[in-house]
């Protein structure tokens, strides 16, 4: 029996791409490439969502298209508004049937690609590099100052709070708000330690990528469940940090003027997640993509 894993097949712009493009990610709404936009030399980020086979083709065409097209227009009102994400460099929806008479591969969004790591990455570095530093240190030790590593990731999380609310102030809710979600854009030339020797670098920008279950609305409830969302992404993920969450917090209450009535809301919203615990089907609210809708 063959197991060799199969690609599925690329839009047709790009199924003789050279360098073809290479696949990053596969999730159940879509993949994600790295490929080249113009010239050889310039990145870019492909996202393809791919038909579902058990969907009415009609259907699916409508869904796909209406999807990919809102993805689209939350980037672009957060770029015109200064939002720090990734800016649009093209898309298409339903494109040719290709010639052995398959359905359309479904719709495909290129954009600007972001150097840089993910907090989830960043983060589980410096956890890494400070349970061992904890673990190694003693009174003669010099290069490790605990207080001064902490105010370092508590800088980068109110940049996170920050470029949150930035994006909450022009109207756009995010809907999958984690740590993976979340680049870091270093300066030019500085580099990040690829071990655990040196504790990781947490300069640069912070880029909001990944909006295929983005919403606009202004409601603070809406706003609230976002950040319900990345606190518990902290929580679980990154147990070193969870008690600095506040920080994240005070950055976005400094973001804009309606952040104090959103962040009151969250008590709300956190209290509905306590009593979830003893009612798994209870719902908060969160945003997701219902297929057959």
């Amino acid at each position: 029996m063959n197991t060799e894993y199969t690609p599925p097949p690329l839009p047709p712009p790009f199924s003789h791409t050279t360098p073809p493009p290479i696949l990053l990610a596969q999730g159940a709404e879509a993949r994600l490439y790295k490929t080249t936009f113009l010239t050889p030399d310039t990145p870019a980020a492909l996202k393809i969502r791919p038909t579902k086979p058990y969907r009415h083709e009609l259907l699916d065409r409508r869904l796909t298209r209406q999807r990919v097209l809102h993805e689209a227009r939350c980037l672009m009102k957060l770029v015109r508004e200064g939002v720090s994400v990734p800016a649009i460099l093209a898309l298409d929806w339903d494109p040719a049937t290709p010639a052995d008479g398959q359905r359309s591969v479904g719709a495909w969004l290129m954009m600007e690609w972001i150097e840089g790591l993910a907090v989830k990455h960043i983060l589980e570095r410096w956890e890494k590099w400070m349970k061992k530093s904890i673990n190694t240190a003693t009174s003669e030790d010099s290069y490790f100052n605990k207080e001064e590593e902490e105010a370092k990731v508590k800088e980068l999380m109110k940049r996170i709070g920050r470029t949150v609310g930035s994006m909450h102030k022009v109207g756009v809710v995010h809907g999958d708000l984690t740590t993976s979600n979340l680049i870091l854009r270093p300066p030019v030339d500085s580099s990040t330690p690829s071990d655990i020797t040196e504790s990781p670098s947490m300069a640069g920008d912070i880029v909001l990528i990944d909006f295929g279950l983005a919403s606009t609305s202004s409601h603070e409830e809406d706003r609230a469940v976002d950040l319900y969302v990345l606190e518990r992404a902290f929580g679980s993920t990154h147990p070193m940090t969870e008690n600095f969450f506040s920080v994240v917090l005070d950055g976005y209450s400094e973001s804009f003027k309606g952040a104090k009535l959103v962040l009151k809301k969250l008590e709300d919203v956190r209290m509905r997640g306590r009593k979830r615990k003893n009612r798994p089907n209870a719902s908060l609210g969160l945003n997701a993509e219902e297929d057959d809708r």
